[in-house]
């Protein structure tokens, strides 16, 4: 019974061995495709700005290039998308549609944040930009799972293009832009949001960790096998 029970033991710990080699590989290769997405990101950001009515119909192609929209803000149909965290403080974004003279359909801009006590009330026509010309990153809707406040169709949950269009009464492009910072900074303003992180994230840490996990284990088997012989 007793070799039973350590035989029982090495086939486990070889078995997590495995396993635990498979996921630290599995981190390696999500570490390789987070640096592809980062240099994708620098050589988008750095290809200049165009229109936003210039850039490529699909999708992916058209994520995270810089734009430039010019048009007419409708803050008369914005949408809050509320819980958004800034600096450990709950408070809102504000998704502003833009539309254009002579075309059907806007383009949603993400504004920025401001700070709201419960994450989804605010006075919006306080916070309404002077300007109407944004500057921003292109990036693309989760295309489902999308949901708004019970009753609020304006105050968004969780965003995807979905929800976004059944807020709205007109079309809207599959893409929205997240307009970038500019020089000035101060408490009436909205805080503008920044480009994505271009950090190679936990992966490699986890990697590690991983592969320390599975040297462990083999070496607790072959310690069992060896000592018992």
């Amino acid at each position: 019974m007793k070799g039973f029970r350590l035989w029982l033991f090495v086939t486990f710990a070889l078995l997590a061995g495995g396993v635990f080699i498979r996921l630290g590989f599995w981190q390696i290769s999500r570490l390789h495709e987070r640096r592809a997405q980062n240099a994708l990101i620098i050589s988008r950001l750095d290809s200049g700005v165009v229109d936003v009515n210039d850039i490529p119909r699909d999708t992916a192609l058209a994520r995270f290039r810089l734009v430039r929209v010019a048009g007419i803000p409708d803050y008369d149909h914005e949408l809050i998308y509320a819980a958004r965290n800034y600096q450990g403080s709950p408070g809102v974004n504000f998704l502003t549609p833009v539309r254009f003279p002579g075309r059907d359909t806007a383009v949603v801009v993400d504004r920025g944040w401001v700070y709201s006590p419960d994450g989804s009330t605010i006075d919006a026509k306080r916070w309404r930009d002077r300007d109407s010309v944004f500057t921003g990153y292109v990036e693309e809707y989760p295309s489902t799972g999308g949901i708004s406040y019970v009753g609020k169709p304006n105050i968004i949950a969780r965003l995807s293009v979905d929800v976004v269009r059944k807020a709205l009464p007109y079309p809207v492009a599959p893409v929205y832009v997240v307009a970038l910072s500019d020089s000035v900074k101060a408490m009436d303003r909205i805080v503008r949001l920044s480009v994505p992180p271009l950090d190679e994230g936990p992966h490699k840490s986890y990697a590690i960790q991983w592969f320390f996990f599975a040297a462990v284990a083999l070496t607790g088997a072959g310690y069992v096998i060896f000592g018992g012989r």
